[in-house]
């Protein structure tokens, strides 16, 4: 029987896995995370995509069915390549090596996309991101092709994921960096009234994200973090496509890989998922 597995440069994908592990917790997860090489924000697109293909091929001989890309940069960099040009590939070897059941693989932007229209009242949308998924334009692209009738903004934040992976996303001097690019984005656009966060580490910058937008907007702005968006598309996927969910196997259990440490990755990881885990050191 295959697992779920889930992927991400670093750590924020962790807080994809929690509420996905919240939303289906009978199934068997698999939790990789390329720390040695993360962040990805500032890699081309060439090295995003064979770290993110290195990733994906290491799952599926792990017996991973279905693959989560729980990190906004692979999924607007690698994700319709590797679908396009490697699935295709690869099922087709796994067919004729043993007749074995198709795998897939997912990303994280188009759930959060589809959420958008309703949840906006001036149509009016923000995009909080790395500098590789703004440079792709990838939430723009997506957000057109459910509706033209949205405005939207973008702000790259390079500083908010070195902050949270060296645990200062609660220190007083993460205030600045927040304000900082809150106040960029909201200068670009006032009528802004809806922020996507679109990194997976960001909802642990959430709590000073509104205190800044209380603060400082003169209107109400709701802020969209991504795990239980994705939570609820992969259980409705699984129910729209039998042929995955019949492969899954449901001992309820997670494991942790990294291409870091395994101890530092398991004390940074607490900082996601506030309970303690073993992880084990792999090689890509």
């Amino acid at each position: 029987m295959a697992k779920i597995g889930i992927f991400d440069s670093g750590y924020g994908g962790l807080t994809i896995l929690e509420a996905i592990r919240k939303e289906l917790p009978q199934y068997d997860y698999l939790y990789l995370g390329d720390n040695a090489r993360a962040p990805y924000g500032t890699h081309s697109f060439d090295v995003i995509y064979r770290y993110t293909l290195q990733a994906v091929q290491y799952l599926i001989n792990q017996d991973c069915a279905l693959i989560i890309l729980a990190c906004n940069t692979a999924s607007a960099k690698a994700l319709r390549t590797i679908q396009q040009k490697d699935l295709p590939e690869i099922n087709s070897q796994r067919l004729k090596a043993n007749s074995q059941q198709p795998i897939n693989v997912l990303g994280v932007i188009r759930p959060t996309v589809e959420a958008v229209p309703a949840i906006t009242k001036s149509g009016h949308v923000g995009i909080l991101a790395t500098p590789a998924t703004v440079s792709s334009e990838s939430y723009v692209l997506e957000l057109e092709k459910i509706s033209q009738q949205l405005i939207v903004t973008q702000q790259a934040c390079p500083m908010w994921v070195p902050l949270i992976e060296s645990g200062e996303h609660k220190s007083e001097g993460a205030d600045y960096f927040v304000k900082k690019y809150l106040d960029a984005i909201l200068s670009q656009d006032p009528q802004i009234d809806t922020l996507v966060l679109g990194c997976t580490h960001y909802p642990l910058l959430l709590e000073k994200i509104s205190q800044q937008l209380i603060a400082n907007s003169q209107q109400p702005i709701q802020t969209i973090a991504q795990g239980d968006l994705v939570a609820r598309s992969l259980a409705d996927y699984l129910v729209r496509h039998p042929e995955y969910r019949e492969q899954l196997s449901t001992g309820a259990s997670c494991h942790y890989l990294t291409t870091e440490n395994a101890d530092r990755f398991a004390q940074s990881a607490s900082l996601f998922l506030n309970s303690p885990i073993l992880a084990k050191h792999i090689d890509l």
